[in-house]
């Protein structure tokens, strides 16, 4: 089956009601747009009777319907697959009443199996629809004979709407793993699909997906270079310790990351204004504290004494004034 058949009955499939509020790449409108083409259709037979092959780098009659479309479905993916997970995972470490309240629901429903495979769910929507991307932006290379389709995708990252450079895939296998207590066989069964290893260098998180493909994260902090300690993603993706990303936002760790300022850069891509969005990685944390308990508390330990440390500085400061 090809790929555009299987998106197609991906979108028809028992996900239909999951994806009336969300958007999805118009994969088989894209390909038309692509395929008839009348530039592209005469830009192909000139290739066909030159043996340099074709080197036109562009086509306008594309371009105008083809990367705005493409973009504007890619935000809008990236959107509402974070603010869903978001949601979701909120619900899952929900405190005080609203704890009460689920922990009391589910007395009478399986929220539990509900959450998971609405997780699922969510996988599958960011990975059929970044898997749609990459084939459209190859046939458009193919077509053009050029490697704009391969510089959109650098666009795509710059934007930070690449799914499979989000932080929130990163979450949602950490809540699997942390649901992988559950007695519940479904439960289980998907997250085995999920594996972690804190074992290796650099460790690193797995989605084994079907037809053997395979999604590795890496859970290393690229300041202290180990495994992360109260995760952040800042909002271009890179992950750290809350920690290291305070210390390189040149700010307290009881001010915490929203207090760095807007010309601050991350580590890793220099760009600035990464830090006031930051995300706490809250299903790792919970992941990592449950895996690896003697590091947890070693790092604990230590974050605490340098919180400590840093508000005698900040309160003496304030006292002084100098």
């Amino acid at each position: 089956m090809e790929f555009g058949e299987a998106f197609t009955e991906y979108l028809h499939g028992e996900q239909d009601r999951f994806l009336e509020k969300c958007g999805h790449v118009e994969y088989n409108t894209l390909k038309k747009v692509l395929n008839t083409c009348r530039s592209c259709n005469a830009l192909r037979h000139s290739c066909t009777s030159d043996s340099s092959g074709c080197q036109c780098q562009s086509c306008p009659v594309c371009d105008q319907k083809f990367f705005s479309e493409l973009m504007k479905e890619a935000s809008q993916i990236a959107g509402c697959f974070s603010s869903r997970v978001r949601h979701l995972l909120h619900l899952h470490v929900a405190t005080g009443m609203q704890r009460y309240v689920l922990n009391l629901r589910r007395c009478f429903r399986n929220d539990q199996q509900a959450m998971v495979l609405e997780g699922w769910m969510l996988i599958e929507y960011a990975l059929m629809n970044a898997i749609a991307i990459r084939k459209i932006l190859k046939k458009y290379d193919k077509i053009h004979g050029s490697v704009n389709g391969r510089n959109f995708k650098s666009k795509l990252r710059a934007e930070h709407v690449e799914l499979l450079q989000s932080p929130w895939l990163i979450e949602l296998g950490a809540f699997y793993l942390n649901s992988n207590g559950s007695d519940d066989g479904d439960l289980k069964e998907f997250a085995s699909k999920f594996s972690c290893d804190f074992n290796v260098n650099p460790p690193v998180m797995t989605l084994m997906l079907p037809h053997l493909i395979k999604l590795e994260f890496d859970l290393t902090c690229a300041i202290c270079l180990d495994i992360v300690f109260n995760p952040y993603a800042l909002s271009c993706g890179h992950l750290f310790c809350k920690s290291c990303a305070c210390s390189s936002a040149s700010v307290f760790l009881l001010e915490g990351l929203r207090a760095a300022s807007p010309k601050s850069k991350c580590p890793i891509c220099r760009e600035v204004g990464v830090y006031a969005k930051a995300v706490h990685m809250l299903e790792l944390d919970i992941l990592l504290k449950r895996r690896c308990k003697d590091y947890w508390k070693e790092r604990l330990t230590a974050e605490r004494a340098e919180m400590l440390a840093q508000s005698k500085l900040h309160w003496a400061k304030y006292a002084y004034g100098y």
